[in-house]
């Protein structure tokens, strides 16, 4: 479609709607007044109709006949008139010739909630001839509108025996009556159909209108798009113009000044290219030329190149040379090391001279990646390295212990281990001093994205003798051996290596194999100590305490092989497995009948992880426990990172039912602040301060506050580690109630817990202790 006919388009289509919506809104607002106007004017004839009152009142067909013919001549709309009494029974009806019996309707359903003495009004539909829907032919079922109105009287329609007469002196007084009486109704039906047949007229003079405001818009969007459209048949002209390159002529367009304007740009344009395409030829010309140029250059370039070279084969050699320390911390790598320590004690052997080697290892730095990620860790060895390093060279007492100019150095070997070498040692005991002052060094609290953190070293040393039997691996591994005694030792400390540690290491080493024999094989077992309620005498729970029973070693305590379950990566598997027992020994007490609402199992803060939280939930499913009688005691360090997703998965737990306690607390670095936004159930005072409450006034002090801390935040309170009637006195008086300890049992196997868990089992003894 042309410009000019999309324009015509337009222009008679808002036409076309713009008579649309002028006919229909005539046809609405006529038909709105032609339906309230016979309304108003059926009313007042009904209410105009004295006579109607008394034929209603004596049953005058012959005269009720006669007025609803009235009625019904009042208005071609209107298709019929019903004559009712007071309780709607039809007494007589007119309709028009031409319709037929219509389905009638019950009275009620016609007047619905409308009050006695009031019109109604009452839309329906229903079958009709002639003059109904015919009239306009129009689909379906016609639309009738039945108009009710009340016809009142002085006259009681109740009231019997009254002639005529009486009813004529009854309505001559009408004026001084004071009140009126519903006699009956008239029901007239209102046909749709014969009200918008009266409208077809003016619809008519209306659509004329229309008609002719659509051809007079028609004409004159034809002429209007003749002379907008013209230009283009110029501007076409101008395109051919354009195409063979020749000027743009003005034809047709002399009176157009923007189309001048758009010509005079055009005929710019073509010249601009014409100046152009010379330019090009001229470019050409110059480019050959150019390549002559070049041509001589690219011999320079050779020469260049050959600089080049030689620039490259220096850089390999930097990067060579970078081959032999850490890109991390800056400090010489493994390869350097093990280099400059063979250089070391060959020197030493032939100058008779005493070497120390002291090796280090970042206690709990795998804590630290997990927590805060591998960046934050990174970021904790480059500042590690450069204390190393400040305090090695600058330290005062090696200075006063090694001559001027000895080689001492700091190297890292990968991870979280560094080395150290000292040489011209007059004594062991230097060594020792440098070591002290590393870890004074280190345990200064380190900033790490905000994060004050404190990290400490285990440190092995080896020290080389005068008689040069030391080779770089044997060095090298007494002195690994010292320092995983010293961090097996309580960490945070050094150790000399001596020769009865490769003893103690092969015993590690089998002990860790028989370790993971036992948890194969399931060779760990639980032991059970119990939590005792003084008021009552209750067993209120249970701690669920690993053991070891050994075929040789007899029975390992915990504190043997959880440290090197840790250190072995396998922490995970034995909580995994001390859960998923003490969940399905709990179900066995159930099922025998035993209560003890509660079993607290130990949780490490390395198994503290997402999928940890993902086994509770599945070891829960599979045994039958409910969630609220699992316990899961955790360390403080767990609390410490008080991150989101540590936050995170505590919620988890407790929306899943299962309690929370915090274990020893006051032992590390305890805060209020975890305690009030962790969804904590439970607080464990820890044992030490509870043996030396009568040694150390300030441990009774904290304990006091501990339990009045709980108290006021309530958490429940578990006293473990009391041995003595002192120690239960102390901590009853303080309302501390709930005791766990040897003053009332031992940890004990599964089969003997059944028996501390009868009815009033320490009661006995709890009236004795109270009694003294």
């Amino acid at each position: 479609m042309t410009i000019a006919g999309k324009i015509n388009a337009l222009v008679i289509s808002i036409a076309v709607a713009a008579g649309c919506i002028l006919t229909a809104t005539v046809l609405l607002l006529g038909y709105s007044s032609a339906r309230e106007q016979i309304i108003k004017q059926s009313a007042n004839l009904v209410q105009s109709q004295p006579q109607l009152q008394v034929a209603i009142y004596l049953k005058d067909f012959n005269e009720l006949r006669a007025t609803l013919q009235d009625i019904l001549q009042s208005s071609p709309a209107i298709v019929y008139a019903i004559a009712r009494d007071q309780t709607g029974l039809e007494l007589n009806r007119a309709e028009q010739a031409d319709m037929q019996e219509y389905e009638s309707t019950a009275f009620a359903d016609i007047r619905g909630n409308t009050s006695v003495v009031e019109t109604s009004l009452t839309p329906r539909r229903g079958s009709f001839s002639g003059g109904t829907a015919g009239a306009l032919n129009l689909p379906g079922s016609e639309l009738v509108w039945d108009l009710t109105v009340p016809v009142l009287s002085v006259v009681n329609p109740l009231d019997e025996n009254l002639d005529r007469e009486m009813l004529g002196a009854a309505l001559a007084s009408a004026r001084s009556a004071s009140s009126l009486h519903v006699v009956g109704y008239v029901q007239i039906g209102i046909s749709r159909s014969q009200l918008l047949k009266g409208l077809v007229p003016t619809v008519l003079v209306v659509m004329g209108v229309a008609m002719a405001f659509i051809l007079l818009c028609s004409v004159f969007s034809r002429h209007m798009a003749r002379r907008i459209t013209a230009p283009f048949a110029v501007i076409k002209r101008m395109a051919d113009d354009i195409s063979s390159g020749a000027a743009v002529q003005t034809r047709g367009l002399e009176s157009s000044g923007e189309f001048k304007e758009v010509v005079a740009l055009l005929n710019t344009i073509i010249a601009g290219l014409n100046t152009y395409k010379t330019r090009m030829d001229v470019d050409h010309q110059l480019l050959s030329m150019k390549v002559e140029e070049r041509t001589s250059q690219l011999s320079k370039r050779n020469e260049e190149l050959s600089e080049a070279v030689k620039q490259v084969t220096e850089t390999k050699d930097r990067l060579r040379k970078l081959a032999y320390y850490d890109s991390l911390t800056g400090l010489p790598n493994r390869r350097l090391f093990t280099e400059q320590l063979d250089l070391l004690l060959r020197l030493g052997r032939r100058n008779k001279e005493m070497l120390a080697l002291l090796f280090l290892d970042l206690d709990n730095f795998k804590r630290i990646n997990d927590s805060l990620g591998h960046s934050s860790g990174d970021l904790l060895l480059r500042e590690v390295a450069k204390r190393l390093a400040r305090c090695v060279r600058n330290s005062d007492v090696i200075a006063h212990y090694v001559e001027p100019g000895s080689q001492i150095d700091v190297s890292r070997l990968g991870g979280d281990e560094f080395t150290v070498v000292l040489n011209q040692l007059d004594s062991i005991d230097s060594a020792g001093m440098v070591a002290q002052r590393l870890l004074d060094t280190l345990t200064q609290p380190i900033t790490i994205e905000g994060h004050d953190l404190v990290v400490t070293p285990s440190i092995g040393i080896a020290v080389a003798q005068a008689d040069g039997t030391e080779t770089v691996e044997g060095l090298l591994k007494a002195a690994d051996t010292a320092m995983y005694h010293a961090k097996s030792s309580g960490k945070n400390k050094f150790m000399f290596y001596s020769s009865d540690m490769d003893a103690a290491g092969v015993e590690r080493l089998k002990l860790e194999n028989e370790l993971r024999k036992a948890l194969e094989n399931k060779g760990l077992a639980l032991h059970y100590q119990v939590q005792v309620d003084t008021l009552t005498g209750t067993v209120t729970g249970a701690e669920a305490l690993m053991r070891w029973p050994h075929d040789e070693l007899g029975m390992v305590p915990p504190f043997k092989f959880i440290p090197l379950a840790e250190e072995m990566g396998l922490i995970g598997a034995v909580g995994e497995w001390g859960l998923e027992e003490a969940c399905r020994q709990m179900v066995e007490l159930q099922s025998l009948g035993l209560d003890l609402p509660k079993v607290s199992v130990n949780v490490s803060a390395l198994q503290f992880t997402r999928s940890f939280i993902r086994h509770v939930s599945e070891t829960l499913a599979t045994t039958g426990l409910r969630p609220r009688r699992l316990q899961l005691e955790l360390t403080e360090g767990i609390m410490m990172d008080n991150k989101e997703d540590i936050v995170r998965a505590l919620n988890d737990l407790k929306e899943q039912g299962v309690q929370l306690s915090i274990d020893d607390f006051g032992t590390g670095y305890s805060s209020l602040s975890y305690l009030s936004r962790f969804p904590l159930d439970e607080l464990k005072i820890d044992r030490s301060f509870v043996i030396d409450f009568d040694k150390s006034q300030n441990d009774a002090s904290l304990v006091t506050a501990i339990i009045a801390m709980a108290r006021s935040m309530r958490l429940h309170l578990v006293a473990e580690g009391v041995e003595t009637r002192e120690q239960y006195h102390f901590l009853r008086n303080n309302g501390a109630s709930i005791i766990q300890g040897y003053l009332f049992s031992k940890p004990v196997p599964f089969e003997e817990l059944k028996a501390l868990l009868a009815p009033g089992y320490f009661k006995e003894q709890i009236d004795e202790l109270n009694a003294r």
